[in-house]
């Protein structure tokens, strides 16, 4: 094993973070190589710089006029340049800042620096390949987003445990959680991935539940197992709701025990509408770790985006600093907010004023982009095919749920939608398809 990953296992050995590392992850270091010297150059050379592979001319990264053109609001360096491995330094400490922000209860000292990934789904996978190994279980509920399957069982190995979402009253399924996350936790260590906003249901917990997943979890680490919990946040703050927990899970997790290793997926990709800038966000929380061993977990985690994507896009950082910055960020960012709420309050008026026909279950929904119906009598893969036939497009997952993505589809469209997806689904149901 490379002597610096022996020397990041050091300091991480004897805490949970230490104690749950993947074998990949204990043999994942950042090298003193070209990126690691170039750093260094940056700092010190001040008469010339030799190290990075980049055109530049009159200390500037040389860049075409057309492509200039396009970006009449960015330097050369920011519009081409390369970005840290860890993404653009201001960037990080913004997002730190918004975290905060969105998150009152988070204990903003005792984390890590947010590290920015390729997008959300590279921070997922980032942290399975330090996480996870072959044979290992991750819990998830059975509602969950179809690419898990590829990240932890395809390319990991690893094995999806699932367990039933919702009661039967409605609402999340704390009795049916308690069950797996003990039966797992007997075998010493515990990785769970939570989704809310989930997708693609749509639905996040209230404040009780919240409360309640966090207090199941305490229980088992208390109890001695250590615990990983991935929470994914991509439609963060999507909340529809007043008794909807308003923040991450990562908020009161990263600080609930020395055994629980709390990791937040993150990014602007939906929460501020930039979908194709794939800039995401991953941070460390746990209340057993100290700066040092954040030092060794991003040092790590480094060594992992280097490896896999040598550094995220550099033009997608640097526009999201000037949105941040931007007077105008908070309020245009609201209205975009608002305007989904009001699709998603237009949809419960719709239900109320002509509910679904019996063949379709309606699943909670609170938050997001998504809302699911059950199909009961009727299979959601016939049913997605009856509604393209009609020039609309759903999505069918595992032949017994149709999602909704309502966020793509305009307020006053919305009662044309779901008055034919009833009418297709009755159809179907009448002919007993």
């Amino acid at each position: 094993m490379n002597p610096l990953a022996l020397e990041l296992n050091q300091l991480l050995d004897g805490s949970v973070a230490g104690r749950m590392l993947s074998d990949f992850g204990r043999r994942l270091y950042f090298p003193k190589g070209i990126v690691a010297q170039s750093a260094e150059a940056g700092a010190r050379a001040h008469k010339f710089n030799a190290t990075v592979g980049m055109a530049v001319r009159n200390g500037e990264p040389m860049i075409l006029p057309s492509l200039s053109a396009q970006l009449p609001g960015l330097t050369p360096r920011e519009a081409v340049a390369y970005a840290p491995t860890a993404g653009v330094p201001q960037l990080r400490s913004l997002w730190l800042e918004a975290m905060k922000a969105k998150n009152p209860s988070l204990n903003a000292e005792a984390i890590s620096l947010p590290v920015v990934t390729p997008g959300l789904t590279a921070g997922v996978a980032q942290a399975a390949d330090m996480f996870c190994d072959e044979g290992d279980t991750i819990i998830v509920p059975d509602m969950f987003w179809g690419n898990y399957r590829l990240i932890f069982e395809e390319r990991r190995l690893s094995k999806i445990r699932s367990f039933q979402f919702f009661s039967d009253e409605g609402g999340f399924n704390l009795e049916a959680f308690r069950k797996v996350v003990t039966e797992e936790a007997a075998h010493g260590q515990l990785r769970i991935l939570l989704n809310f906003p989930n997708n693609p249901t749509g639905y996040s917990p209230t404040v009780h539940e919240a409360q309640e997943i966090t207090n199941i979890l305490v229980e088992q680490a208390d109890k001695g197992a250590d615990v990983l919990v991935l929470c994914d946040d991509a439609y963060f703050g999507l909340f529809y709701e007043e008794d909807t927990y308003g923040e991450s899970l990562f908020a009161p997790l990263s600080q609930a025990h020395e055994r629980i290793l709390a990791i937040k997926l993150d990014g602007s990709t939906k929460e501020d509408f930039v979908w194709g800038f794939r800039v995401g966000f991953l941070s460390f929380g746990s209340a057993g770790l100290t700066a040092h061993h954040y030092d060794a977990l991003l040092k790590k985690l480094a060594g992992g985006l280097r490896s896999a994507i040598s550094n995220s896009s550099s033009v997608g950082q640097h526009l999201l600093i000037h949105l941040f910055t931007s007077p105008d960020y908070a309020s245009e960012k609201q209205g975009c907010f608002l305007d989904l709420k009001k699709r998603y309050l237009r949809i419960r008026d719709i239900f109320q004023e002509t509910p679904p026909p019996p063949c379709l279950e309606t699943l909670p929904f609170n938050s997001g982009y998504f809302m699911s119906f059950r199909c009961r009598g009727i299979d959601a893969e016939q049913l997605r095919l009856s509604l393209l036939d009609e020039g609309i497009g759903t999505i069918s997952i595992a032949g017994g749920y149709l999602r909704v993505a309502y966020s793509s589809v305009d307020l006053d469209q919305l009662l044309e939608l779901y008055t034919a997806i009833f009418q297709a689904a009755e159809k179907l149901s009448a002919t007993g398809s």
